[in-house]
């Protein structure tokens, strides 16, 4: 009982109080009474100093107490057998000539190592919990469980002290954090933070934890990212992918205009969640690769090769300092595929093998990878986005959702 009223937390401290201590002082009456009343059993004249002893050492691990507490509680109850005891010294039961010196220093003994024990054991267990709850909070936020991990850190879900609101905190443990990790992180929270759009996932706080963890707090989104979709269900209705990409194309164009390359554009950054009553609501994550046009940056270096294989634009490999909005447009054009045909642009076992195919492979059409017709201008406007040289694609992102909200207004 006492451990399910602690776990759950639905009592106030005060109650919590009471139900720990006012069973242990009955606890402690029914013991010495068992003892008083049962003095013709040996069993019952030592039994009573082991039950008490077992009573204490239990609540030591079910309730989470300080070591004062348990070491008043224990006490409170090893006077169970010791006053049992002192009273047949002075009262002896009839026709029973058992000595009450041998039971009484059992008690004694035995009962002040059990009490300095209960309360060593809460003095340590009670630590631990501390420091273990100390471990899991950052700032205002206290983590729950493990979404996710990448190479610039992992997310928890967490909930915010106040606010009670779940939330996605993201960390960079103190392992990975050198400067220029901690430069990068610092960069990702600022550089999302600028966002406003709809389909951009929000920033509410950043900083830092007594121990050298940084971390920044995002909303929470409880949806599916694209892979796991795709995974899931397949390739997705013509429709739907194009809804999709049109979201996407409003979060890029944003942060396009702000002078900001995403460069990890990917099935595994767009989720889809649910947002005010809107089923397929969009949202871009993780600016972890962001590259800033207007601010040259050793964190972005221009000959570095960023992004993922099966989503990565010619000129990422052959010009890296070339990349730009169409670089975002030719991995946004990737994910349409993927979605429309259940399989990356260019398979491939090496990602040696991947990148030549984006240099050199012309894209097979979808709908010749299906076997089966797929809206022309879907698959026209994806496939345009794939064009290896940057000024054959479409020329920004509000150019593609326009063509792609050209390409669906019957629906």
């Amino acid at each position: 009982l006492l451990w399910l009223l602690t776990s759950r937390g639905r009592l106030n401290q005060t109650a919590l109080a009471l139900a720990d201590a006012v069973p242990m002082a009955a606890m402690a009456v029914a013991i010495g009474v068992s003892g008083y009343v049962g003095w013709d059993q040996e069993s019952q004249r030592y039994g009573v100093t082991v039950a008490a002893m077992m009573l204490s050492m239990a609540r030591v691990l079910v309730v989470p107490s300080t070591w004062r507490r348990t070491l008043v509680l224990s006490l409170l109850v090893s006077l169970g057998p010791l006053t049992a005891a002192l009273l047949r010294t002075l009262d002896p039961m009839p026709g029973i000539d058992a000595s009450a010196r041998g039971p009484l220093v059992v008690a004694c003994l035995w009962g002040s190592m059990s009490v300095a024990l209960s309360a060593l054991g809460s003095k340590i267990i009670f630590g631990l919990r501390r420091e273990i709850r100390e471990a899991r909070e950052l700032g205002q936020y206290t983590l729950g469980e493990k979404l996710g991990e990448g190479g610039m850190g992992a997310v928890y879900l967490a909930k915010h002290r106040m606010l009670r609101r779940p939330t996605a905190v993201k960390l960079l443990p103190p392992d990975k954090a050198g400067q220029t990790a901690i430069d990068r992180f610092e960069r990702e929270v600022q550089t999302t933070a600028t966002l406003r759009h709809p389909n951009t996932v929000s920033i509410f706080d950043y900083g830092r934890s007594p121990d050298g963890i940084f971390y920044y707090a995002m909303e929470y989104l409880e949806g599916v990212d694209l892979a796991t979709l795709v995974e899931k269900e397949g390739p997705q209705p013509e429709r739907r992918v194009a809804h999709i990409l049109r979201q996407v194309c409003g979060s890029l164009a944003e942060a396009h205009a702000r002078g900001l390359i995403h460069r990890d554009i990917k099935p595994a950054n767009i989720i889809l969640a649910e947002q005010g009553g809107e089923p397929d609501f969009v949202k871009v994550v993780d600016f972890g690769l962001v590259k800033d046009l207007s601010t040259p940056s050793d964190l972005t270096r221009d000959d570095a090769i960023s992004g993922t294989p099966a989503y990565l634009a010619p000129e990422c490999v052959t010009e890296p300092e070339l990349v730009g909005p169409a670089s975002d447009i030719y991995a946004l054009g990737a994910v349409g595929y993927f979605l429309l045909t259940g399989t990356h642009v260019f398979p491939g076992k090496t990602v040696v093998e991947v990148v030549g195919h984006h240099l050199n492979t012309t894209p097979e059409p979808p709908s010749e990878r299906l076997g089966r017709n797929v809206d022309a201008r879907l698959e026209a406007t994806i496939l345009a986005c794939l064009a290896k040289r940057p000024e054959m694609r479409p020329e920004s992102a509000r150019a593609l959702r326009e063509m792609l909200g050209a390409e669906s207004a019957g629906s």
